[in-house]
């Protein structure tokens, strides 16, 4: 799929969403324009995770994804194991470098097909407004794997400087912070929550999200 780099979200169709000088106080914002959204971002923040919210026009398309999980990727694990959902294309043979858990690679698998489903769509990375997570535990685990998950997150959003707009390295596994996957400053509103079961053996990660199409965006 396409890897279309992201950099800054100072605007939105022309419309200004409080981004700081220097990150350091933000404005309130007024009710956005029919055909506009506007994302409210948390004060004082250089690379908050996720918005506070968004406020989306009365007028404006929006597009739902289904809940998707990973795709089973790594024929060597077996069957209705989590590791079957390790991409091996991008970790060869499903062998984890350290410290990469397989809730953060089930994450990757999962944001890339995010990826695929919003282009077939029209839209991008940076058109998501909304991600609502469900996560399950290792087996073992007492917990879901929170961490994993979010450092899987900040691969593909939320990783950009809101005052210089530069990339902000992060951290696979353990390893020392690179470059992200995707460079996107779009920060969603956003919920991750444990849950007992996912629909599929195996899953530990569902995402659903909601995309808006800026204007003059989308399919003709």
């Amino acid at each position: 799929m396409r890897r279309r780099t992201t950099i800054a979200i100072a605007t939105v169709c022309g419309l200004a969403v409080g981004l700081p000088a220097g990150a350091a106080t933000f404005k309130a914002v007024g009710p956005p324009k029919p055909t506009e959204y506007t994302r409210v971002l948390p004060a004082g923040q250089d690379n908050p995770m996720i918005a506070d919210g968004v406020a989306l026009g009365s007028n404006l398309s929006t597009y739902q994804a289904s809940g998707l999980g990973p795709t089973s990727a790594n024929p060597s694990a077996p069957a209705g194991s989590a590791e079957r959902y390790i991409d091996a294309a991008t970790f060869p043979g499903g062998n984890l470098p350290q410290g990469v858990t397989v809730t953060e690679a089930q994450g990757l698998n999962v944001l890339e097909a995010i990826g695929d489903n919003l282009e077939r769509a029209g839209l991008d990375y940076d058109d998501v407004t909304t991600m609502r997570v469900f996560l399950s535990n290792p087996k073992g685990a007492e917990t879901a794997d929170f961490n994993g998950w979010n450092r899987a997150y900040r691969q593909y959003f939320a990783n950009t400087s809101l005052s210089t707009g530069k990339p902000i390295p992060v951290s696979m596994g353990t390893a020392a912070p690179k470059n992200p996957i995707v460079t996107n400053s779009a920060r969603p509103s956003r919920f991750a929550v444990e849950v007992e079961n996912l629909p599929v053996q195996g899953w530990l990660v569902e995402v659903e999200v909601t995309a808006a199409y800026p204007k003059g965006k989308g399919k003709k």
